[in-house]
């Protein structure tokens, strides 16, 4: 199933941004570029939490441009996690099946699987506060993938954390991502978490979202709004993978 941006534009004030391309099923995107550039927005537009002026976004070639953000097939992982300071992890995390909690024995079987799946069957009891940035965004994770949608959007979610850690939290996304066969797409500032884990970056720059560009070439030969925005030193990594591939 393709997501497709037809002719698609958002405006916001001074602000605006145009794509137009599609994203067939189950490949990893990630999308880049300057502070401000639209990268959120566009994600956002996918999900349903803002309206396009223009255009229309697209689901296996079905138009669901003004449908709600809750009967979209997608789930947003954001930079914040949105857990709820009463609750515990396992109630966090339940949200994900029903807002009401009120879930039936084998949800919570389902619910304590989701948190055995990202390293949390320990701390279901325990209230977000106590955890760790990297167990929260664990447990933002698990309730995710009850929802299970068949795209992920990941709004920066892991900005805040180490490079260890942020490294440890993308290789869980890539496996979980390719076990359940969803689309992902990954706003970030850090090209090495493109290349990381998107086999395809989409450039988001002067008010334009770009089709996407196999991610190892593009930064390889980079455009020149994409060049004026990491400098060569965020470069040199990408053209020395050209000169000896992993």
């Amino acid at each position: 199933m393709t997501i497709t941006f037809d002719k698609l534009r958002i405006d916001r004030g001074d602000f605006s941004l145009s794509a137009d391309f599609a994203l067939p099923k189950g490949g990893k995107y990630a999308l880049i570029g300057p502070s401000g550039g639209g990268k959120s927005s566009l994600l956002y537009a996918l999900a349903g939490f803002i309206d396009p002026t223009a255009g229309r976004v697209l689901w296996d070639n079905a138009d669901i441009t003004g449908f709600d953000p809750g009967v979209r097939p997608v789930s947003m992982l954001f930079q914040d996690h949105n857990l709820f300071p009463h609750m515990t992890v396992l109630q966090n995390t339940g949200l994900g099946i029903r807002p009401n909690l009120r879930l039936s024995p084998a949800e919570w079987d389902r619910t304590r699987a989701a948190l055995a799946r990202v390293g949390l069957a320990t701390q279901a009891e325990k209230r977000p506060g106590v955890l760790s940035g990297g167990q929260r965004q664990r447990c933002a994770l698990a309730r995710v993938l009850l929802r299970n949608k068949p795209v992920l959007c990941l709004d920066e979610p892991f900005a805040a954390l180490g490079p260890a850690l942020r490294a440890e939290m993308l290789a869980l996304v890539d496996e979980i991502v390719a076990n359940i066969g969803a689309t992902l797409l990954m706003v970030t500032h850090q090209p090495e978490d493109a290349r990381r884990i998107a086999d395809r970056t989409i450039l988001v720059a002067d008010g334009v979202a770009r089709p996407p560009v196999e991610t190892r070439l593009l930064f390889a030969d980079p455009p020149g709004a994409l060049r004026d925005y990491l400098g060569q030193a965020g470069l040199r990594p990408f053209r020395d993978m050209l000169v000896s591939p992993e």
